[in-house]
């Protein structure tokens, strides 16, 4: 039993011992240091703190100089390197915290040692000991800026050897015909730290907030990109789906429409039929993961994203004229003008031309109430150009509860359809949105004749802003 109690005694000792190793580690890493940690400039003053400091510093100085040589009888040999110490460790403070109150110290202990056999032999004067009163004021200073540049962890560690050293001046050594200074210099001293701790956790707290706000900004743009995206493919799935459902349709039926079908033909048709189906199989899966972003919530009414039912057919540039008079039934006054010979586009296309024109409308109706909008869609041989302008307002917009993104929707369906879109306040103070998306050669199945539709709308008669007169913050940037 002996031999165990021996074994743990002998285990205790050692963390005993390794955590006050450890601890003296830490606190020779925080204090013996020459580290540099500079005040940055004020936001709204910038280097007027620094001037401040620095003229502080030098009636330290010139005040130290006086109180040792006029009431403590110190030649000049030892009061100007005192002072000069003292104001000095003010200065140092603004770019190495730790050596300044090193500084402040030492000069406080000379300081302490000079006058010592003079207060309690020569002279019997009574004097501030062992603080000088300019020391004090210096020694706040370093303090200060200790507490606002460095953890709280080694402000409180400083605050603490001030203490210790001022305790060993005055409670253990002592003097004789002096009035004591330490308790006062204690008491301020942990004020001083006090407050420069609060003022370095609001500092931190304030940059924090704004980290937060800003990464807040980011990620908001970046999910409202996210779910433009992800409706954008839900979108797209139903567009397929269609195509590929009457693939797989026409590859049932066409064996039915021909006498005698070789069997190589009805091979071949099978295959289509199944490769379609797999495809629309596929199809699903994916729509599935899209639409589970709510698996909970009830699908009834209209998308409010969209505007149709949520699995109402896709819309088209076939229903822009009844997108223009819901515009009118909300209060607008809007005009519609389509030029160039109608063709079939792809889906694709025609559903991204339906969108952005929906768009830049709300916009309209939330961002600019009492203008007129026109509606302008131009056919051309190679694509489908959307523009969309509107006046001045007439009275003030109200706020708006929306992301503020709804451009990026736009960009991103024309980006998609290898488009360009511009956006901007125009010349007359009113707003437009043009955006021009191709056809690839590929897809021109009902393409007219190259005579039959308008040149497109020359880059240079965008009317887009340029880079200089766009505003950084879109007002008319928001969600539908």
């Amino acid at each position: 039993m002996p031999r165990v109690v021996g074994v743990t005694e002998t285990g205790t000792r050692q963390l005993v011992v390794g955590s006050v190793r450890r601890r003296l580690r830490l606190l020779r890493q925080d204090l013996w240091t020459l580290r540099a940690d500079p005040l940055p400039p004020s936001v709204w003053l910038r280097w007027l703190p620094h001037g401040v400091v620095c003229l502080a510093a030098l009636g330290i100085a010139l005040g130290d100089m006086a109180q040792l040589q006029d009431n403590g009888y110190l030649g000049f040999a030892f009061a100007f390197p005192i002072g000069v110490a003292q104001g000095g460790a003010a200065v140092l403070a603004l770019w190495r915290p730790i050596p300044a109150w090193w500084l402040s110290l030492a000069a406080t202990v000379v300081g302490a040692v000079a006058l010592h056999g003079r207060l309690s032999m020569e002279h019997g004067v009574t004097f501030t000991w062992p603080w000088t009163v300019a020391g004090i004021i210096a020694h706040l200073f370093v303090l200060l800026l200790v507490g606002l540049r460095v953890p709280t962890r080694v402000s409180a560690e400083v605050l603490a050897g001030t203490a210790l050293v001022t305790y060993v001046l005055q409670g253990l050594w002592g003097a004789a015909n002096y009035q004591p200074t330490g308790v006062i210099a204690v008491c301020l001293s942990a004020i001083t730290v006090v407050l420069g701790m609060a003022l370095r956790g609001r500092r931190e707290a304030r940059t924090e907030l704004d980290r937060q706000t800003t990464l807040t900004t980011e990620e908001r743009a970046r999910r409202t990109l996210l779910e433009e995206r992800s409706r954008i493919a839900r979108e797209l799935h139903d567009v397929v789906a269609h195509h590929m459902s009457v693939i797989s349709i026409q590859a049932q039926v066409a064996p039915h429409l021909v006498e005698n079908p070789s069997e190589e033909l009805q091979e071949n048709l099978a295959g289509i039929r199944q490769n379609a189906l797999e495809a629309l199989t596929e199809l699903r899966r994916v729509l599935g993961v899209l639409r589970a972003e709510h698996p909970d919530a009830p699908e009834q009414g209209a998308d409010p994203g969209t505007g149709t039912a949520p699995h109402a057919p896709q819309p088209t540039l076939d229903r822009i004229d009844a997108l223009v008079e819901n515009t009118r039934a909300a209060g607008a006054t809007v005009t519609l003008r389509v030029s160039g010979e109608r063709w079939s586009l792809p889906s694709g296309v025609e559903l991204s031309a339906y969108r952005i024109a929906q768009e830049a409308l709300s916009n309209v109706l939330r961002h600019a109430p009492g203008a007129q909008a026109h509606v302008h869609i131009a056919y051309l041989p190679n694509g489908v150009v959307v523009e969309v302008t509107n006046t001045h307002p007439t009275r003030p917009a109200p706020p708006s509860h929306g992301a503020g993104h709804g451009l990026l929707g736009m960009r991103e369906r024309a980006t998609m359809l290898n488009g360009t879109l511009r956006a901007g306040p125009d010349r007359d103070g009113g707003y437009r949105v043009y955006a021009y998306l191709p056809v690839s050669p590929d897809d021109e199945t009902g393409a007219p004749e190259s005579g039959a539709a308008e040149a497109p709308v020359p880059a240079d008669q965008a009317a887009a802003p340029t880079a200089t007169s766009a505003p950084p913050d879109d007002p008319k940037d928001d969600t539908a």
